[in-house]
């Protein structure tokens, strides 16, 4: 299995002056996921090199084993900061795609031309296509067979009672569920900060940072299946 995971460039809150990124948790957890499943994984950002970490992201509040366990790990530091530049990235080369979240990609990535067309390369070539908490609104200006990707699917992303609770909902160019929703996907959530992951067909969404192990480990089962499947086709 090749998965590409594509990350943020993009390190400012809005016009608050603060900093952000990549949720540490969201790349740390689904990275060793995909890792322990024997992935053949490739990191990939708008800029290349080393992406930003929103530093909220590694308060010791939030700390977690999978973050733990990154820190203690120089060979898996060095491949985040080495991220390939995302222009260079091809659908044809991976089985699946998946993106972790942060308020970062909500600034560099939802109308990324780039990221839209390889994203819609990856579905419309019957590959998997997944994102966790913030990452969903990626999926905003992205479409197949003429339509929104997420008309008439079930997803998640990070919910509009999250983005209150954090006190960014007047920051965040949109609210992911909102936009979810006027897409005409069928928005759904679980209780604030819970892990939930849905996977619909070939698309899979994560509601929060809670939620990047489930959606890692979604994606893992469907490539699985899905070989599983043409195995005994060809059989």
């Amino acid at each position: 299995m090749k998965i590409l995971m594509v990350f943020t460039s993009h390190d400012i809150l809005g016009n608050t002056g603060r900093k952000t990124g990549f949720w540490l948790e969201e790349g740390a957890a689904p990275y060793y996921v995909f890792i322990d499943a024997g992935v053949e994984l490739t990191l990939a950002s708008p800029k290349g090199g080393q992406p930003p970490v929103d530093p909220k992201s590694d308060l010791p509040e939030n700390q977690t084993a999978a973050m733990t366990r990154f820190k203690g790990d120089a060979a898996a530091q060095v491949v985040f900061s080495k991220t390939r530049k995302l222009e260079d990235m091809r659908s044809e080369n991976f089985d699946a795609i998946f993106y972790p979240g942060g308020h970062g990609p909500m600034w560099d990535l939802v109308d990324n031309e780039r990221s839209i067309a390889l994203i819609e390369s990856f579905y419309d070539a019957g590959k998997p296509v997944a994102a966790v908490c913030h990452a969903p609104a990626v999926l905003h200006r992205v479409t197949y067979q003429g339509a929104p990707i997420v008309r008439g699917k079930r997803v998640t992303g990070f919910a509009n009672s999250e983005e209150e609770e954090v006190g960014l909902t007047k920051v965040v160019p949109f609210l992911v569920e909102d936009e979810l929703k006027r897409l005409g996907g069928h928005f759904e959530k679980t209780v604030n900060w819970e892990s939930f992951a849905i996977t619909d067909g070939r698309l899979i969404t994560g509601q929060n940072p809670a939620s990047s192990t489930a959606g890692a480990q979604a994606l893992v089962e469907l490539l699985r299946n899905d070989r599983s499947t043409n195995r005994a086709a060809a059989g």
